[in-house]
């Protein structure tokens, strides 16, 4: 079932923010993709939850159709300030806020610095728990970097196998396609970030319902991240996808959507040849 609608841009303080809609009906969800995924990346699972929700999927700056600037503000905060901004834009007083990996991070730091309130519900997605002191984030910043750098002077499918060598032809050739729009100077600064900004206390700012969705296979989140997050957030709910790496509906998609649906108690309208539209 095909739930897109459209594309769209907001103007918001200081960026132009890019968003893909589906859906249109039941209660809004932002989702926010993560360091090198753009909005369009997200599409073959936008179109499920667009079955339930009124899905914004957005290019976070500096990526996708979004503003990208030489010297632009690629903070976390300013990040997270991007989607307080995106939903007054949207006029949304009440919403789900959905992130993975970079995007759960400020989805989180959001929740902190004033979205709390408008928050139906909070759902992090495999989030970097790296910071000053802890275990570094797992993945390397030349794999970005390198791939960025040869997406700009042009790459297909197969080039693009050697960075992702599990994903399916489909989802190879939509990232060799947008890998390009994704800047540089935006992807450092979140790389560095997971290691130089701790977002354990963060969690400590939960007040609604929330669930933290767990890569079995990606080593981003461990037991002990588990029992320390549910100490400083008694709220949250722990799922994990047991099969999946850290890109978790790339390599389970019915996984992920199984979790998703338990959560929000819906079912999807899943078939197997809709997963790369």
């Amino acid at each position: 079932m095909e739930t897109f609608l459209y594309g769209a841009h907001a103007p918001t303080p200081g960026c132009r923010q890019h968003y893909l809609r589906y859906g249109g009906k039941g209660e809004p969800l932002i989702l926010l993709p993560g360091i090198t995924s753009p909005a369009i990346t997200w599409g073959f699972v936008a179109q499920y939850l667009g079955q339930h929700f009124d899905t914004y999927v957005v290019d976070i700056r500096g990526r996708g159709l979004s503003s990208c600037e030489s010297g632009m503000d690629y903070s976390a905060d300013r990040c997270a300030e991007d989607v307080i901004a995106l939903a007054d834009a949207l006029g949304l007083s009440r919403f789900h806020l959905m992130g993975h990996s970079m995007g759960a991070r400020f989805a989180l730091r959001a929740n902190e610095l004033g979205l709390a309130d408008k928050l139906s519900s909070l759902c992090l997605i495999d989030p970097p728990v790296s910071g000053p002191g802890r275990r570094r984030y797992p993945s390397q910043l030349p794999w970005y970097v390198d791939s960025i750098r040869q997406a700009r002077e042009g790459m297909d499918a197969e080039a693009m196998r050697a960075y992702c060598p599990t994903w399916t032809p489909e989802q190879l050739a939509l990232r060799a396609e947008w890998l390009h729009t994704c800047d540089e100077q935006a992807v450092v600064q979140a790389f560095n970030d997971f290691h130089e900004i701790d977002i354990h206390p963060s969690f400590a700012s939960i007040r609604t319902r929330a669930l933290l969705i767990v890569a079995g296979l990606g080593g981003v989140i461990e037991q002990a991240d588990i029992d320390e997050i549910r100490a400083l957030a008694p709220l949250i709910e722990v799922m994990k996808v047991a099969s999946a790496g850290h890109m978790i509906p790339w390599d389970d998609l019915p996984g992920f959507l199984k979790v998703v649906g338990s959560f929000y108690d819906i079912d999807f309208d899943f078939t197997e040849d809709s997963c790369n539209d």
